[in-house]
């Protein structure tokens, strides 16, 4: 099966939120693909869907090949085929068959990822050898880096390609790929590759990581694998760590590993067979797995090197895994903990949860609560203190900053005070938390739904008037701040 109409729509949606002033120019491909006719078809007229490959060198020259049925000079490029798992494999599988390059020799550019760089439409004369009238060819143009650092040598296509030529930048024969292109490189587009995943080795300091089965699902990269956690760039993330960071929130929300360093970059084959450099970083984690609420994947297992020849894992994770605890021996002693690692709490005591809880009232007396999102792994449909968990932060500085991110509520550190702290356990095999509950004397700002995907709404209530969907530690806690008692337990056995 070719490429879905909602695929061709969402890829090109994703190059239209980034030149949204070009959605006019592709009316007609819209027509296209809210029509009956199979958008991706050269049967398909006035015009059909094709695809481009833009591979560029670390010499920011851009492939141009001379077409032989339209003596033109452009990317190598054409029609998507019945087997294109995608419109990016097309140009893969088209770059491959005109001038020779391999997927493995290309990889993604972090400013465009799976994006477009551009869609061009371009009229075609009428070929009465293929008796095919005159049409447009509504092209998604993909950017791809050279892996090494010369180009390889070309096998072209005699049938179709008559030559090829690198060309810098300013000389890309496309006037709207040109502007793109010198405006990307302003942005870091400069054919050197770079990470476009990240993954994380957790590990306990004591010989044991972290590892992850896979779905076994069509699409999924390594299937009933064991693997890292962690998974692909987007636009919006600054750097590897930032990736790693919203994987694990998306993935693993209870997963926060401390000691966050870069170990290594590996490479790695995508589905559709093009080399993907992997940032590995290293963390520190020992927490218990069932406090994680994994929402990707089959299950979470600790292993150790002694392990690693009876799994079945990603390609070159076992020789990583053994790198790692080369360069990282583990500590002697048990490896239940037993006896704790330099800067370790003590053999014995239970590590807990801190989180921040903002207990803000109006002029009227009402309190800020917010509705948990239906999907949420925590509370779903259920209203809570605008609250998050520390970081490597102080709870202050954690607060302050939770109310920005979720809200847009600006709060100084020196207006905010303690009002309350709830010591709570969910289950006896749960790990304990501590609920820090702060106050604000003052703010700017009116909130704001700012993270749709965990808060669908902010209201404000009258203490007496709380909805019956009301965390239940967060209930206690407003009854217990109104009596004014600073200290409150739930599921220890209630005082």
């Amino acid at each position: 099966m070719p490429p879905s109409r909602s695929h061709i729509r969402s890829t090109v949606e994703t190059c239209l939120g980034r030149y949204g002033e070009e959605g006019a120019a592709l009316d007609g491909l819209l027509a296209v693909l809210d029509g009956a006719d199979e958008p991706s078809s050269r049967a398909t007229l006035p015009g059909h869907v094709t695809c481009s490959a833009v591979v560029i060198d670390r010499n920011r020259r851009v492939l141009h090949i001379d077409h032989r049925a339209t003596g033109s000079l452009l990317p190598p490029g054409g029609h998507v085929e019945a087997g294109d798992r995608t419109l990016l494999a097309a140009a893969v599988r088209e770059v491959c068959e005109e001038v020779g390059i391999r997927p493995g020799d290309l990889c993604l550019t972090p400013q465009f990822l799976g994006s477009p760089i551009d869609v061009d439409v371009h009229d075609i004369d009428a070929n009465p050898a293929r008796d095919e009238p005159a049409h447009q060819h509504f092209d998604s143009r993909f950017a791809f880096y050279l892996t090494a650092e010369e180009p390889p040598s070309l096998a072209l296509q005699d049938e179709e390609v008559t030559g090829a030529q690198w060309l810098p930048f300013a000389d890309v024969r496309s006037p709207a790929l040109r502007a793109k292109l010198l405006d990307a490189e302003r942005e870091g587009l400069d054919g050197w590759p770079e990470p476009v995943n990240a993954s994380v080795l957790i590990h306990d300091g004591r010989g044991r990581c972290l590892l992850r089965l896979r779905d076994d699902r069509e699409g999924i990269w390594e299937p009933w694998a064991f693997a890292l956690l962690g998974g692909g760039r987007t636009m919006d993330d600054s750097c590897p760590e930032a990736t790693l960071r919203r994987e694990l929130a998306e993935e693993a929300p209870g997963l926060e590993p401390a000691d966050l360093m870069p170990f290594a970059v590996e490479e790695a084959t995508s589905v559709d067979g093009l080399a993907v450099p992997i940032q590995v970083c290293s963390g520190v984690w020992s927490g218990a797995l069932d406090t994680v609420g994994l929402r990707e994947g089959v299950l979470l297992n600790r292993c150790t090197v002694d392990m690693l020849d009876r799994l079945r894992l990603s390609p070159g994770l076992g020789e990583l895994i053994r790198r790692h605890a080369a360069e990282h021996p583990a500590a002697e002693g048990p490896p239940d903990g037993a006896r704790p690692l330099p800067g370790e709490a003590p053999a014995g005591t239970e590590l807990h949860i801190v989180g921040v809880h903002l207990h803000l009232q109006d002029e009227h007396g009402r309190i800020l609560l917010g509705l948990r999102h239906p999907n949420s792994a925590f509370a779903p449909d259920t209203w809570h203190f605008l609250a998050g968990h520390c970081e490597r932060e102080a709870a202050i500085a954690c607060l302050v900053r939770e109310a920005k991110e979720e809200a847009g509520l600006i709060i100084a550190p020196e207006d905010v005070e303690l009002v309350h702290t709830v010591h709570h356990v969910d289950s006896p095999t749960a790990r304990p938390r501590i609920g820090l509950v702060f106050q604000a004397r003052s703010w700017t700002g009116d909130p704001e739904v700012l993270e749709p995907d965990r808060c669908a709404e902010w209201r404000w209530w009258k203490p007496q008037d709380l909805p019956a969907a009301v965390v239940p530690y967060t209930r206690r806690a407003i009854d217990e701040i109104l009596q004014g008692r600073p200290y409150s337990e739930i599921g220890w056995g209630e005082r």
